[in-house]
C-alpha cells in the first residue's frame, strides 16, 4: 500500500477508496500543507440517491473530516442532458418540475453526512444551473468548445463502447462531457476548487475538466476516482430484486435499509465495513476474520453502522432490535414496514394475492400466486398454501396482519 503524508489520502487508501489519481504526489502535498477544496457532482435523476452513490458521499465526508472543504454539485443543469457514461441508451429527459422535486430529495441525503457551516471546511452545496443557464451558445462554443478534440472525445471508453455496439449517442449526450468539464473550470474560478472526485466511470470526464482548466485559466487541477462498487460475486451494488436501495427514509425504511446490509455476501463484510463505517481498522480486521455463524455478528455490526450513518444511531438501533424480535425472538414487531389499506379493501375480505402486491412483496398477482405455490409466503408466521385465501380483521394480531415473503421480507398490513 502506498504511503502518504496527508491524512486525507492515507485514510482513503487504507479504506479502499482510491482507483486512479491524476497526480497523487501533487494532491498529497497539497492536502498535507493546506485546505483542499474538492467536489463531486450528482445529477437529479431520482428523488433520492441510492447506495451506489455512497462511496462518493463518503469520500466527501472524509475530505471534510481530514480538514478540507467539500462541494456538493447538484446537477440541475446537467440533468437536463443526462450523463451517457457507460449506458446503453439515453436517459429519459426530465422536465424542470421533476428536476426541482428530485433536487429537494437529494439535498436531504447530505445533511446526514456533511457539516454545512461558515467555517473554512464547511461544506457547500451548489446547483450547476446557476452558471449553465446564463451561457450564450455561440460564445460557449468559441470560448470552451474550441479546446475539445472530437478525435480525443471519441477515444474515451464510455463513448467507444456505445459506438462499437452501434447504439445511438445523441449530440445532446455528446455535449455532456464538455459541460461537466466546464463545471470544474467554473468551480475553480468561483471557489478555488482544485479537486474533482467521482467513480471510475467518470475518469474521462474528470480528465477533460483538468485539461480545460489548464487551457482556460492555467489552473493546476487534480482528479481522483474510486473503484466501482461491486459484490464479491461481481454484481453491481446498490440495487436489489425489489429496486434501488434508496438513502432517503421516505423511499426505503431504515429497517429495510438495515436488512440490505445485514444480507450482504460473506466475502464483502470487511470491504464494506472499511467503506461505510468509521470503526477502527483493527476492529474491522477482527470482525472480518470471524467465520461461520459468528460472521453474522459482523454483518449486524455493518448493518447498524451503515444505517446509523444514513438514518441516525437511534433509527439504526431500532432496526436492529426489530430484526432481533422478528428473527430471533419470533415476535411481531410493530417497527416492521407498515402498509395501511382503506376500510373498503378490508370489508368483504382482502385477497392474499392483492395483499402481497399492495405490500410490495410481489410485483403482480401472478408473481404472488407463484410465490405462494412455491411455499414462500407466510401469514402471521404460518405458511400460506392457498392463493385464494382472504384476510380479514380476524387475522389481525395487535392490530395488524404480518405478511412474509421468503425468510427476510416482512410487512405489517393495517386497516386505515
Amino acid at each position: 500500500m502506498t504511503s502518504y503524508a496527508s491524512d486525507f489520502l492515507t485514510r482513503l487508501s487504507q479504506r479502499g477508496f482510491i482507483q486512479q489519481c491524476s497526480d497523487a504526489d501533487a494532491l498529497d502535498k497539497s492536502a498535507a500543507s493546506g485546505v483542499v477544496t474538492g467536489y463531486i457532482g450528482f445529477d437529479c435523476t431520482a428523488p433520492s440517491l441510492h447506495a451506489g452513490s455512497l462511496v462518493q458521499i463518503m469520500m466527501l465526508r472524509i475530505l471534510q473530516q481530514t480538514g478540507h472543504r467539500p462541494i456538493v454539485v447538484i446537477g440541475g443543469g446537467t440533468t437536463r442532458i443526462g450523463d451517457p457514461s457507460f449506458r446503453d441508451s439515453a436517459r429519459p429527459l426530465l422536465d424542470d418540475a421533476q428536476i426541482e422535486l428530485n433536487k429537494a430529495g437529494i439535498r436531504k441525503v447530505f445533511e446526514k453526512f456533511l457539516s454545512f457551516d461558515d467555517g473554512p471546511t464547511g461544506a457547500i452545496m451548489v446547483d450547476n444551473r446557476e452558471w449553465l443557464d446564463g451561457l450564450d451558445y455561440v460564445d460557449f462554443l468559441r470560448d470552451v468548445g474550441r479546446h475539445f478534440s472530437v478525435n480525443r472525445m471519441l477515444s474515451f471508453e464510455s463513448v467507444k463502447a456505445r459506438l462499437e455496439r452501434e447504439q445511438n449517442l445523441s449530440f445532446l449526450e455528446f455535449n455532456y462531457m464538455i459541460i461537466q468539464a466546464y463545471d470544474f473550470a467554473e468551480l475553480f474560478r468561483r471557489y478555488g476548487c482544485t479537486l474533482q472526485m467521482g467513480g471510475s466511470d467518470q475518469w474521462g470526464n474528470i480528465v477533460n475538466g483538468i485539461d480545460l482548466g489548464r487551457r482556460m485559466d492555467d489552473a493546476s487541477l487534480l482528479g481522483l476516482t474510486s473503484p466501482l462498487l461491486t459484490t464479491a460475486s461481481g454484481t453491481k451494488m446498490g440495487k436489489t430484486a425489489d429496486g434501488a436501495v434508496w438513502l432517503n427514509e421516505d423511499m426505503l425504511s431504515a429497517y429495510d435499509y438495515w436488512q440490505y446490509w445485514r444480507n450482504v455476501e460473506d466475502a464483502d463484510v470487511g470491504k464494506l465495513l472499511r467503506l461505510f463505517s468509521e470503526l477502527p481498522l483493527d476492529e474491522i480486521a477482527r470482525l472480518e476474520a470471524l467465520e461461520g455463524a459468528e460472521l453474522n455478528d459482523a454483518k449486524k455490526v455493518l448493518a447498524t453502522e451503515a444505517t446509523a450513518m444514513a438514518h441516525g444511531r437511534e433509527a439504526a438501533l431500532a432496526a436492529e432490535e426489530t430484526a432481533r424480535q422478528t428473527f430471533e425472538a419470533g415476535q411481531v414487531s410493530q417497527d416492521l414496514p407498515t402498509v395501511t389499506l382503506g376500510t373498503d379493501q378490508w370489508d368483504g375480505g382482502l385477497g392474499l394475492l392483492t395483499a402481497l402486491v399492495e405490500a410490495k412483496l410481489s410485483a403482480s398477482t401472478s408473481e404472488a400466486r407463484r410465490l405462494i405455490q412455491g411455499g414462500g409466503v407466510k401469514v402471521n408466521d404460518a405458511p400460506a398454501n392457498d392463493w385464494r385465501q382472504t384476510l380479514s380483521d380476524a387475522d389481525m394480531v395487535d392490530g395488524a396482519v404480518k405478511l412474509s415473503a421468503g425468510k427476510k421480507r416482512h410487512v405489517l398490513l393495517k386497516r386505515g
